[in-house]
């Protein structure tokens, strides 16, 4: 089933260039962070993830199992030292396909500066069952990527029009 988040930050966006993840096959992936006030959000994950354990129970050996791994963790639990992640909730989102990347007027980015860890915007996931090397659960496939604003860049990384000002052409006299 797939969803359309609503305002969420973006953090670990690895959505140019599939990335490989301790000897993992490369994928494309991002952090979805969401404000624990989005109730709308999170009401459609939550059953989105209810209805990915339906479909998946012949995967999942015939019944629910009592520790079944979701995508839907508690930033003040799972990222305690990180600020971005307090009073939210977050998701791991990945993808083998590329996914597409839109601006808030639906038209295509481009420029790889213009979306990065810590600018906020919408996606398109689904969720699904998994059975692999004895670990069951549900897993979060990224779809698409909609920006809609700019924020602080994550990361440490600071971009180059925030540390700069304009200067006169006789700079160096």
């Amino acid at each position: 089933m797939k969803i359309i988040t609503g305002k969420v930050r973006f953090s670990y966006a690895n959505v140019w260039e599939p990335k490989s993840i301790n000897g993992s096959d490369p994928k494309y992936s991002v952090s979805l962070i969401i404000p624990k006030s989005d109730k709308v959000t999170l009401k459609k994950v939550k059953e989105a993830i209810d209805d990915a354990k339906k479909e998946g129970i012949s995967k999942l050996g015939g019944k629910i199992p009592a520790n079944l791994k979701t995508p839907l963790r508690e930033g003040d639990v799972d990222r305690v030292e990180d600020e971005a992640y307090e009073n939210s909730y977050f998701i791991n989102a990945n993808s083998n396909t590329k996914p597409g990347i839109v601006d808030k007027n639906v038209q295509t980015i481009i420029d790889q500066s213009e979306f990065y860890s810590g600018c906020y915007g919408r996606a398109s996931i689904t969720f699904y069952a998994y059975n692999a090397n004895g670990n069951k659960g549900i897993a979060c496939g990224l779809q698409n990527l909609q920006k809609l604003e700019d924020g602080d860049p994550l990361g440490g990384h600071s971009r180059a029009e925030d540390d700069f000002d304009a200067v006169e052409d006789n700079f160096l006299d």
